[in-house]
């Protein structure tokens, strides 16, 4: 039997062997979109309205696409769970929509708060392994907020961390929560940030972490970020920690307009959220769940059951994510012309919805901005 430091060398050894051969993950870490036009001329899209003011910002999208020209057909899906083997579960229906099609547009989705609801918004990622969520914030020229200048990226590592929802009550009154990270899932999602950064034209990329604090499970997800970065000299790689990034972007955010950052999962839901702040709201933030097969485009914000069909809606959050759905289509002239119509609606400041601080109805600010296509 060997003695314990001996063993104990043994196995770090082994680690250091297992890791230097983990590249198995050293072609592109998404298939670039597939879809072929059909007899129309058109791609075919999956579309999930999702709850709320889902439907009404969902309708909004389609309007601007029809007067756009964009050459899309939507293939409408409902993701509302049902009983099948005794579990509940997205319909077969809708899955089977998504893999064809590779691409779909969401609007938010509601959960109940409460013990065995499960998140559709997390099951969606599960299911289509949507391991990286994207999302730009930048600064809209003419809305003014405290910020002029904000324009950062973060990449989100979509699918372990403390979201794994591995937890269980140790004894009375005490619960534990595992937060699970993997070699695997912390270089797939690094190299899809250096992808990124290297493909929009960025510079640098930051790894945001607690290895301060949690030194093995962060301090693997910074291992897999500095082997992933040895590959891309052209792109310069460092590293900051969470609560120090949170104070500097918000006391001055232009240093990040030349990066990306890419992070674990619950600080990336959260710095994510932080920075939409700066530009105005969630309902001015895109956002993208990136997969190998499959990529869902959304808008973050809540399904705002309070103001339902009463045409108040902000489609904007939900109409800028399906420009980066075209842009993965590489459908990038449409997604430019409808752009800049948005942005300028915005900046003109005469027609828009009361979340940003017009008066403007649903439906008068999608017509506003298709005047301006």
């Amino acid at each position: 039997m060997l003695p314990t430091r001996s063993f104990a060398g043994v196995a770090h050894r082994a680690l250091l062997r297992s890791q230097a051969v983990r590249r198995y993950a050293s072609a592109a870490p998404t298939a670039a979109f597939a879809g072929q036009k059909g007899s129309n001329g058109k791609y075919t899209v999956t579309l999930i309205p999702g709850d709320g003011i889902g439907p009404e910002i969902s309708e909004s999208v389609k309007t601007i696409y029809d007067a756009a020209k964009v050459p899309i057909q939507w293939e409408e899906v409902s993701v509302t769970p049902v009983l099948k083997g005794g579990k509940t579960v997205i319909p077969d229906q809708a899955i089977h929509s998504i893999r064809k099609n590779t691409v779909a547009l969401k609007g938010p989705l509601a959960t109940p708060i409460g013990k065995g609801h499960v998140s559709l918004n997390l099951t969606l990622r599960r299911t289509f392994n949507l391991f990286a969520n994207v999302r730009p914030c930048v600064s809209i020229t003419g809305y003014k907020t405290p910020y002029d200048d904000v324009n950062t990226v973060l990449i989100r590592e979509n699918t372990e961390g403390e979201y794994s929802g591995i937890e269980h009550e140790v004894v009375d009154g005490v619960v534990q929560s595992i937060k699970l990270i993997t070699w695997d899932a912390s270089e797939r999602v690094a190299r899809y940030a250096f992808h990124y950064a290297r493909g929009s034209g960025r510079k640098r990329v930051t790894a945001v972490h607690k290895a301060n604090i949690m030194k093995m499970s962060d301090g693997m997800f910074l291992s897999a970020c500095r082997e992933v970065a040895k590959e891309f000299p052209d792109i310069t790689y460092d590293e900051d920690l969470l609560d120090r990034v949170c104070l500097q972007v918000t006391q001055n955010p232009r240093p990040y307009s030349d990066r990306v950052m890419v992070m674990p999962n619950l600080y990336g839901d959260i710095l994510s959220d932080m920075c939409a702040g700066l530009i105005g709201g969630l309902g001015l933030t895109p956002s993208g769940n990136i997969g190998r097969d499959a990529s869902i485009f959304e808008a973050v914000h809540g399904s705002a059951p309070d103001i339902a069909g009463k045409g108040l809606a902000n489609p904007t959050a939900l109409l800028l994510s399906s420009l980066m759905m075209l842009r993965h289509m590489n459908l990038n002239e449409q997604a430019n012309r409808i752009e800049k119509a948005t942005l300028t609606t915005i900046a003109e400041g005469k027609t828009i919805t009361g979340d940003l601080g017009g008066k403007a109805s649903t439906k008068e600010y999608t017509a506003a901005i298709v005047g301006k296509l």
